[in-house]
């Protein structure tokens, strides 16, 4: 987004990062966010608020992390802020479909254009697979795709594609708005 906070832009004349928290939160007994600047913007929103683990912004695995060293439960749920609109039974469909096949790690997926398109950000892990994606970091690796391989996964097919529309520039945000 040009270099903005992106989960300080507004949707619908509130910050992106506060729609996933009001959206997540009937979700989950206990939320953090995610954030490595303007931390005061964050922490107003309620929520504790953690910086990456790892140095130089090294992606979504680094927020993994960060949220796995401050989840005081046995899962940890992740969504990125810039998709607003993510569905409201998520983590209930995502932690059914753990449990039913004995998975580690459950992540959305949706069909786009006739192929299973994963959403590795939309994830529920157990909290125990901690020590796997630090010594994964360590070794220098950051695809999320290479670290869930390593692990029992599920893809829980979501019908709507367009509830994970993710808004990357602050025109598919204004593509958000209508």
């Amino acid at each position: 987004m040009g270099g903005v906070d992106k989960g300080l832009q507004n949707h619908l004349g509130i910050p992106l990062a506060m729609h996933a928290v009001l959206r997540l939160g009937p979700q989950v007994g206990q939320l953090m966010i995610n954030a490595n600047r303007n931390l005061g913007a964050y922490e107003a929103m309620g929520v504790p608020v953690w910086p990456d683990a790892l140095p130089d912004y090294a992606g979504p695995l680094a927020g993994f992390l960060a949220g796995l060293e401050h989840c005081e439960t046995p899962y940890l749920v992740t969504v990125p802020c810039d998709t607003p609109g993510f569905p409201l039974d998520l983590v209930e469909r995502l932690a059914k479909s753990l449990d039913e096949t004995g998975s580690d790690i459950a992540m959305a997926a949706t069909t786009e254009n006739g192929s299973m398109q994963v959403q590795p950000v939309f994830c529920l892990m157990k909290t125990s697979l901690m020590e796997s994606l630090v010594q994964f970091t360590q070794s220098g690796q950051r695809k999320i795709d290479r670290w869930t391989a390593q692990h029992r996964c599920v893809e829980v097919p979501f019908d709507d594609a367009r509830a994970f529309f993710n808004a990357n520039t602050l025109a598919e945000l204004q593509q958000l708005q209508a």
